[in-house]
């Protein structure tokens, strides 16, 4: 009736359509859907790999750092006083997790094991996107010093490294953030041990050498 054979074709579209017609649509219809379900096994297989497997560790290092100013004084306690500056990065090294900080990010700093000041790195709602990195620039200090507990040990070993003009500070970073589609709360703690060559204001630059920090484990699989 119609010049072709419905019986080789989809009823609705090939009725009254030629053979040879009918044919190249069947053929249409059969590439179309491989290339759909081609896309939907790759759109899958990206979506596991940026999603489903667990994230590369961010990279904290200390880029650069300067110690203008480091002394005891007595208010009457024992105190610390000190002009300190900090060029802190960090890196999101995964291609499809951004992150977002949970908590604000704090970095204490520490002489011989007790911490004399702590200061905000990046507050709470900060971003960091894939592939992205930022570096923080810190200054902070205090003319009149920060109490510290160093005890009769600790004011020995500030007299020791004092004579050489080099002192050991360690800056430990703690926070909380959760990775871009994930609700898993994972921890940002890292320790960077510093070696300062203490440089008065108006003197040369002293040479910094890039410090990698070192990443307190993760206590989830999907951090």
């Amino acid at each position: 009736m119609c010049g072709c054979s419905c019986d080789d074709c989809i009823d609705s579209v090939c009725c009254c359509i030629p053979d040879a017609i009918c044919s190249k649509i069947k053929t249409c219809l059969c590439v179309l859907g491989v290339a759909v379900a081609v896309c939907a096994v790759i759109t899958g297989v990206v979506m596991l790999l940026a999603y489903g497997l667990p994230p590369r560790d961010v990279k904290i290092t200390v880029d650069d750092a300067s110690l203008t100013r480091f002394a005891l004084v007595s208010t009457p306690t024992t105190a610390l006083a000190y002009n300190l500056t900090v060029a802190l990065t960090v890196r999101n090294p995964n291609w499809a997790l951004g992150i977002k900080h949970d908590k604000p990010l704090e970095a204490a700093y520490s002489f011989d094991g007790q911490r004399f000041d702590r200061v905000k790195v990046a507050d709470e709602g900060g971003k960091l996107g894939a592939r992205k990195t930022v570096v923080y620039r810190l200054a902070s200090g205090s003319a009149d010093g920060r109490s510290v507990a160093l005890g009769n040990a600790g004011e020995a070993e500030f007299r020791k490294q004092n004579a050489t003009g080099a002192f050991e500070v360690e800056v430990a970073l703690t926070g909380k953030f959760k990775y871009k589609l994930r609700y898993t709360k994972c921890k940002m703690e890292a320790t960077c041990k510093l070696k300062l060559q203490l440089a008065p204001p108006g003197t040369t630059a002293v040479v910094f050498q890039k410090v990698k920090c070192e990443l307190a484990k993760q206590e989830d699989k999907y951090c």
